[in-house]
């Protein structure tokens, strides 16, 4: 039977609360060249969910794109992983790099992310998919999880751990994803009654890619000074302030800033909550699901990643909403559904169970 340590949740231990809007677009991310006022503007945003695993693959793909241009000097703008990630595949072709970003890591939204193998999230509703889009994914998919492969170190804060689902429903462990091929999740396991803690008949095993924010984004900084590139902090209020660069070869990495820029009337934010607990060294293994939801909650996703930073306990998605302002109806229902999750597993040998922490 697998045993793992359970994580200690209460409101009591909370040790801070992050919101992030993610840029989301209802047909995907955008990733295509256009030319404006006789510059070359590659567009790459637009991730949803999904930056901090696509970013190596759209970032790869935009870097292919501006080999067509004549000259080696690219402004990229912003600083998030996925301008980081376009600057570090520029310089590998030999481009001249400076990054224009209003705000460098750690106050990103790329920062303020749970960060695992989530290559589909929040990406794209299903209606709005075209060939051309599926392929462009498809082809980012493939180029990023490799590349995030090679970077498996604690340099970069990449590493493998165990997830598990509790489920009822054996058929979900098959795995399927209408938007990628089998071969980009890693294999997955259906544990039987017995064979885990969880208070469900079943449990999925698999691993997952688990990214550290915190140590990813400075090592990706570190990695473009280092090439050569150089970070100018600047907020660019319309058009014209960015056609105004001396570089004649732009890469729009603004995620959100994108709508008010160029005019993407179709950008909305989703809005995420994090809560996280103090760092438990034991714990090795996440979660995802939410066996025991309400009614009036269910689709609400609840998740639960460690970190060298902390526990981190996530599961919001609030469409259209902009604000940064902590919701406390959200906050106290992620930390209850995980007080109920951990509450009912059954503690490893010789550990006596986790009593229910009171609500307020």
């Amino acid at each position: 039977m697998v045993q793992l340590p359970l994580v200690r949740v209460s409101a009591e231990r909370v040790i801070r609360q992050t919101v992030g809007l993610r840029p989301h677009r209802p047909s995907g991310f955008v990733l295509k060249s256009a030319t404006l006022d006789h510059k070359t503007v590659i567009h790459n945003y637009g991730h949803g969910g999904s930056g901090m695993s696509l970013s190596w693959g759209t970032a790869t793909m935009a870097a292919d794109l501006a080999m067509a241009h004549g000259e080696r000097r690219a402004a990229v703008l912003g600083s998030g992983v996925v301008g980081l990630t376009t600057a570090r595949m520029l310089q590998r072709r030999g481009f001249a790099v400076t990054i224009y970003a209003e705000r460098v890591p750690p106050d990103v939204t790329s920062n303020w992310s749970l960060a695992a193998w989530t290559p589909t999230s929040g990406l794209v509703e299903f209606a709005k998919r075209t060939p051309e889009w599926s392929a462009q994914l498809v082809q980012a998919a493939e180029i990023a999880y490799r590349q995030l492969q090679f970077m498996a170190s604690p340099r970069y804060g990449i590493s493998w751990i165990m997830n598990y689902a509790p489920t009822e429903s054996a058929e979900s462990a098959r795995g399927e994803n209408a938007l990628l091929p089998r071969h980009l999740n890693s294999e997955q396991t259906l544990l039987q009654p017995g064979e885990h803690p969880f208070p469900t008949t079943y449990a999925i095993e698999r691993p997952e890619m688990r990214i550290e924010p915190n140590i990813y984004l400075p090592a990706l900084m570190d990695d473009v000074l280092n090439f050569g590139g150089h970070i100018v902090i600047r907020k660019f209020e319309t058009t014209r302030d960015v056609m105004a660069l001396s570089e004649n070869l732009i890469v729009n990495c603004t995620g959100l800033g994108a709508k008010t820029l160029f005019g993407d009337d179709e950008l909305m934010p989703l809005k995420g909550l994090l809560v996280l607990l103090p760092p438990q060294p034991e714990v090795h293994y996440s979660t995802s699901g939410g066996w025991n939801i309400p009614a009036d909650q269910r689709g609400l996703f609840v998740h639960m990643m460690p970190r060298t930073d902390g526990i981190v306990l996530g599961g919001t998605s609030e469409r259209g909403v902009a604000t940064t302002d902590v919701s406390d109806k959200e906050k106290a229902r992620i930390i209850a559904n995980h007080i109920t999750l951990f509450a009912a597993m059954k503690p490893p040998t010789g550990h006596p169970p986790m009593a229910p922490t009171p609500r307020r």
